[in-house]
């Protein structure tokens, strides 16, 4: 998807979901801003002569002019966007603490729910597309928490404005037109498109152009609707996935043992090989089990990923797991997804080889049980969401000062054992 995205080390920058609309590693992070008084009259002025000057690109387009000038004449711009597109965040977050976000109980359960729901379109969706219900479903909570959290930025007005401000213009102006466009058609309306700050919306978080190419109308009433039709958005989100590659009946990939002293220096998911080779080599599931089976063969292709290094768990993957990838360009996200999908297959929490750490992350529940705890202690963090933001964090780390604990400002297990244990101790006075 042309999804604007970017990963700074091990941070992950996804503009997918709504509220705070910046995502770091699964938590989003407020940030805004607003215009020097003086300065506003300035900037509206700037902001009007750059859509004027946009006009004939936008036309060019197949934009029709009165559908041009119909939704810029009283748009303004929304400043807070532009902090938003340069946000240099200071917190990296580990692997295991996005993933133990993404993919927690209350998530499993839920799209277990939804796959019960939607089970009569998800089996179309299937037979059509080739696509398991359990993935589509996976998309969808990580992408929106199952249409709970799917965007509350005006499009127009998030688009426009970094269509004239900021990094990526040219891309943005895309997006920008591309809105236009659909609404032209009439597939929605202004007040539906809504979404992230970035352009994403919908269940499934479709940029405008991943819309206009990959959206399907699957219901049969006339307009690809992925913001009140579900059952448009799953299929969608198949068609997605089928067209960026997507091999049915054959797997994502799955968690491997690697002998010791293994090199891994070169490897990865780019550098596929096929398994013949990585048997060769002694690599076997992390069951023990040889790594063919099913449909897969001697000469199966995937690559070696070590999101952790070698001291942690260890993957091998295929091109649905690249397929995944291109929904949103990281590896993280394509392995929470993954992962998230064999969890709603059946699959068992965790993976065989534990992360490198002595701090494991912390489900969202747990999260909610820290920011609870610092309440209690008079922080002023906001509300108890289990969203990890700047203020949680700054309480974390004085807690853990005050505690002993390294000042890490992560919301891990040992902070919150340690909270637990100082609560018990209290409730026992």
């Amino acid at each position: 998807m042309q999804r604007l995205a970017f990963v700074l080390g091990s941070v992950f920058l996804a503009m997918t979901q709504a509220n705070a609309e910046l995502i770091i590693n699964g938590q989003p992070v407020t940030v805004t801003s607003t215009p020097p008084a003086n300065q506003t009259l300035t900037s509206q002025n700037n902001f009007q002569q750059c859509l004027a000057n946009l006009r004939s690109q936008a036309i060019t387009s197949g934009v029709s002019s009165s559908t041009y000038d119909r939704y810029t004449q009283n748009l303004t711009p929304d400043y807070s966007v532009i902090d938003k597109l340069n946000y240099q965040p200071e917190f990296s977050t580990p692997i295991w603490d996005y993933l133990s976000g993404l993919v927690d109980e209350e998530r499993v359960q839920l799209g277990q729910q939804k796959l019960a729901q939607h089970r009569e379109v998800l089996n179309r969706v299937a037979a059509t597309y080739g696509v398991p219900a359990e993935t589509v479903v996976a998309v969808w909570g990580v992408e929106s928490n199952f249409g709970d959290i799917s965007g509350s930025y005006p499009l127009l007005q998030a688009l426009g404005t970094l269509s004239c401000e900021g990094r990526r213009q040219g891309y943005f102006r895309g997006e920008f037109f591309t809105t236009m466009r659909i609404l032209q058609r009439g597939d929605l309306s202004e007040q539906q498109m809504k979404g992230s700050w970035a352009g994403a919306f919908g269940h499934t978080q479709f940029m405008p152009s991943t819309y206009d190419e990959l959206a399907v109308d699957f219901d049969g009433d006339g307009r690809r609707d992925l913001v009140s039709s579900t059952t448009d958005a799953l299929a969608s989100t198949a068609n997605f996935l089928k067209k960026r590659g997507w091999q049915t009946g054959m797997p994502w990939g799955f968690e491997v043992r690697i002998p010791e002293g293994m090199s891994i220096a070169g490897e990865s998911r780019r550098n596929k090989k096929a398994l013949s080779s990585w048997m060769s080599r002694g690599v076997v599931r992390a069951d023990g089990s040889p790594l063919i089976q099913g449909n897969l063969s001697d000469s199966s292709a995937a690559g070696l990923m070590t999101p952790a290094g070698a001291n942690g768990p260890v993957f091998l993957v295929f091109k649905n797991f690249d397929a995944i990838y291109s929904y949103n360009a990281a590896e993280s996200y394509a392995l929470a997804i993954a992962h998230l999908s064999d969890r709603l297959q059946g699959q068992s929490a965790g993976f065989s080889k534990t992360w490198p750490t002595d701090d494991a992350g912390t489900s969202r529940a747990e999260r909610r049980e820290i920011q609870q705890f610092l309440i209690n202690r008079g922080y002023d963090i906001g509300t108890v969401d289990g969203l990890i933001g700047d203020k949680t964090r700054q309480a974390i780390r004085q807690e853990q000062i005050r505690l002993g604990l390294s000042p890490t400002g992560r919301a891990g297990q040992q902070i919150l054992n340690a909270l637990r244990s100082e609560n018990a101790k209290k409730m026992m006075q």
